[in-house]
């Protein structure tokens, strides 16, 4: 936990220091919202169907939802916080097997241009949980807490809407100290208001 207070207190006085150097922002402080795909990382646990159909769930996988605050330091640079809901499930009608985490992520950009920013940051999760129920195999446990490193790439279609690609490199310690690749690659899309 020390590291990830240093490190996010680094990305943001590096950014202020930028900020000092060049002109404001008009509107600085903008909300986001969005929602992506993400694949990769270890498989935790396999569903068998009656039909004979399987589906992995994956440590890197597969759907998230986003939501934070994006401030535009200058021209050149901005820093972004978000709060995350991170999912991968297989559900039948008579059980469910789901691996789930809310990473709390922030990242620092520097902008290419007027459409296209990259960005780098870290990501806190505080455990990660693998559950089940219903007829679905009896799983469960959750993760020690995890700080990440991921980079992203989003290009602007307007000024509003980004599409982003990502990659997370993550390992969780799952119970009985086995660890878990999660590294995952996704690619999102956001609103910004």
């Amino acid at each position: 936990m020390k590291k990830f207070v240093f490190a996010i207190t680094t990305i943001l006085a590096t950014m202020g220091a930028a900020q000092a150097q060049t002109q404001a922002v008009e509107h600085p402080l903008r909300f986001l919202v969005g929602s992506g795909l993400s694949y990769g990382g270890d498989t935790l646990v396999t569903a068998e169907y009656e039909s004979g159909w399987s589906r992995n769930v994956k440590a890197g996988g597969l759907f998230y939802f986003t939501f934070g605050a994006n401030y535009r330091l200058d021209q050149d640079f901005s820093i972004q916080g978000t709060l995350n809901y991170h999912v991968d499930d297989a559900s039948a009608k008579d059980g469910k097997l789901k691996f789930e985490r809310y990473p709390v992520e922030v990242l620092g950009y520097y902008h290419m241009n007027e459409n296209w920013r990259v960005g780098a940051g870290l990501r806190y999760i505080k455990s990660a949980k693998l559950s089940s129920d219903g007829n679905a195999p009896d799983v469960g446990g959750k993760s020690d807490s995890t700080v990440s490193g991921l980079v992203e790439l989003e290009y602007f279609f307007i000024p509003q809407v980004g599409m982003k690609m990502r990659y997370v490199k993550e390992t969780f310690k799952a119970p009985g100290a086995r660890s878990v690749n999660a590294d995952h690659f996704g690619i999102s899309g956001n609103y910004y208001f």
